[in-house]
């Protein structure tokens, strides 16, 4: 089982060196271990559409060092540039992955241009059955 499973890496070598990795994931336990039960494809789909959070994780690391800004323009001006950049080089290595199967393609997804979600319908299909009073009035 998973509990076990997490039991033998803190007990392993890799676990005593970096307890923090096995407790945090002790302390999620509850909210993380119900998301392995949605079938493989539902639990991409959720996944992949995190891609804000991506964004957010991009822009915090160029936010991160300046310390502070002599405007709230200043701090606009360089967001913006930096979301210009991101979806540059992503919309280049989708250019690069244009006409691959699926399975070869390494480009994230869209950040800027809007978010392209493979199998999005059977996921909701998954997502109603599941939930059908969080979802169902929403369709």
């Amino acid at each position: 089982t998973a509990r076990k499973a997490l039991a033998e890496f803190e007990a392993s070598e890799l676990g005593t060196k970096y307890p923090s990795a096995a407790a945090t994931w002790a302390n999620s336990w509850e909210r993380f271990i119900p998301f392995l039960q949605f079938p493989p494809m539902l639990r991409k789909v959720i996944y992949t559409t995190n891609s804000i959070e991506s964004l957010n994780f991009q822009l915090r690391k160029v936010t991160k060092n300046r310390g502070h800004f002599p405007s709230t323009e200043a701090a606009v001006k360089l967001l913006w540039l930096a979301i210009c950049n991101i979806e540059d080089k992503r919309a280049a290595e989708r250019a690069r992955d244009r006409g691959k199967p699926a399975g070869q393609r390494k480009a994230q997804g869209r950040l800027v241009e809007g978010q392209a979600v493979t199998n999005w319908k059977q996921a909701l299909a998954q997502l109603a059955a599941a939930y059908p009073d969080r979802i169902n009035p929403y369709l």
